[in-house]
């Protein structure tokens, strides 16, 4: 027998020199689910799209109302850990006395980081895109991954969200993403993260509890067979409305000046459902033609749009009825997820042409929604244009400039939100017998004739005097 060691080759044998290799353990060759972030990556380009929308019209000086302003001085004063005086609304105004919005104080810590308007405007930004990830998560879900980002970007571009972020910043930003995650639970059958989501609602607006109970009634019907979250949904109804109820009727009267609610007086004393017919069936239109194909109306979920509709509807105010303004917003997450939930449905229908209605859907939502944003807000992103600077904004801002920080200020919607992050700033013709150190308006269109007049007009006892005047921008110092 041969000698094996002998007829082995030297350069064969391991070098006993040379420690062993040691094992890398196994990789984890578990698949992972594709497509899981295709809704973060979607909310990051919504939140750039939104986010530069908002900053360029502010930077423009195109802000659309005194919202901004409001909101800011509201914001302003829970950074510093004061009430919120809001000086628009009149001098020493509590905002909790207007709306009971509470959720704002969220905003205080980043607002003391960075002091100025366009916070607000990059949150909102924030929250409104951050929406976008439970409706394309649960639309993937349930319909696979192409439909889920299709329906995604429908949501990202639906009219109702585009018209709010054109108009500046308001309270229901933070309302958006709460139902769309609550929503979202309920086709998965997950009842409790439905109810929670759901409750912090309260704190963002007093109409909001509608919404809430809404939601929990919902969720009764769905799990009805199920004793215990059955419970649990009806308490959180009751406990909703008799949130609603309580905030209407103490708690915002008990910090409105005039121990109310200011928006009664919204409500006609006669029957105003059927007023302005043609302008509340093209709203409803819009609402569910080109986000969902009327599908949306087969699933129980599109009834937490109905509280909403129906006050506004109700009111006397024609600005409630139509599709501007930012009232649309808290709608789309409701018909996206109804229509997610129904598209779910559709697929196993009995019915051929539901079926296939269903299976078309999805695309055909898309394409609307690209279609219409042509003639919406976001559009304007792909001019030009929209990057350069108006002529006159720089000198409009030097104007501005020369009011001192910690100045009062009588101002109308154009200087307002310019002044508020330093100054103490009134609604221009409301100061209540407050002369205030500057007046600021805009008066391109002429709406005054003669300034000087007009100053003397809002403050017989005071002086003002020109101080700078730039493309119909004045600002008026006073004197005496």
């Amino acid at each position: 027998m041969p000698n094996t060691q002998q007829d082995t080759p030297t350069s064969l044998l391991p070098d006993p020199s040379i420690p062993a290799p040691v094992a890398s353990p196994p990789r984890d060759r578990r698949p992972r689910p594709s497509g899981r972030r295709d809704p973060y990556l979607l909310a990051t380009a919504l939140f750039a799209a939104y986010a530069a929308l908002s900053v360029i019209r502010y930077e423009h000086l195109a802000t659309r109302s005194w919202d901004l302003g409001i909101f800011e001085q509201a914001v302003r004063a829970y950074a510093h850990l004061q009430a919120p005086v809001v000086d628009l609304k009149g001098p020493g105004f509590n905002i909790l006395g207007d709306h009971f919005s509470p959720v704002l104080a969220l905003l205080a810590p980043l607002y003391r980081l960075f002091p100025s308007p366009v916070t607000l405007l990059v949150a909102q930004a924030a929250l409104f895109a951050l929406s976008a990830v439970p409706v394309t998560r649960a639309a993937a879900g349930l319909l696979g991954r192409p439909r889920g980002l299709v329906l995604g970007i429908a949501y990202g571009l639906s009219w109702g969200l585009q018209r709010a972020v054109d108009f500046d910043f308001h309270e229901i930003c933070f309302a958006v993403p709460l139902i769309a995650f609550s929503l979202e639970a309920l086709p998965a059958r997950r009842w409790r993260p439905a109810l929670w989501w759901a409750l912090p609602l309260v704190l963002v607006k007093e109409d909001l509890g509608l919404t809430v109970a809404a939601i929990a009634l919902v969720v009764a019907l769905r799990c009805r067979r199920s004793p215990r979250p059955l419970v649990y949904a009806l308490a959180v109804a009751v406990l909703a409305i008799a949130a609603t109820l309580v905030t209407l009727t103490l708690v915002i009267p008990s910090f409105n000046t005039t121990g109310g609610y200011d928006y009664w007086t919204k409500v006609d004393s006669g029957f105003t459902l059927f007023d302005g017919t043609g302008t509340k069936l093209r709203t409803l239109a819009w609402l569910l033609i080109p986000t969902s194909g009327l599908l949306a109306l087969r699933s129980p979920l599109f009834a937490v749009a109905l509280p909403t509709l129906g006050w506004r509807f109700y009111s006397a105010d024609d600005h409630y009825w139509g599709t501007d303004w930012h009232y649309s917003a808290v709608l789309m997450p409701v018909v996206a997820l109804a229509l997610v939930d129904a598209l779910a449905r559709a697929r196993v229908s009995s019915r051929p042409w539901l079926r296939s209605y269903a299976q078309h859907t999805p695309a055909a939502v898309a394409g609307a929604a690209l279609a219409l944003t042509t003639t919406l807000p976001l559009s304007t992103l792909t001019d030009s244009a929209t990057y350069d600077t108006p002529e006159g904004v720089p000198r409009i801002e030097r104007a501005l400039a020369r009011i001192p920080s910690g100045a009062t200020v009588e101002a109308d919607i154009g200087p307002s939100s310019r002044l508020t992050s330093r100054c103490r700033v009134f609604w221009i013709g409301d100061t209540r017998g407050i002369a205030p150190d500057y007046i600021a308006f805009h008066n391109t269109s002429q709406w005054v004739g003669d300034v000087r007049a007009y100053a003397r007009q809002l403050h017989p006892d005071a002086r003002y005097v020109i101080d700078d005047a730039a493309y119909g921008y004045f600002v008026l110092k006073r004197s005496s």
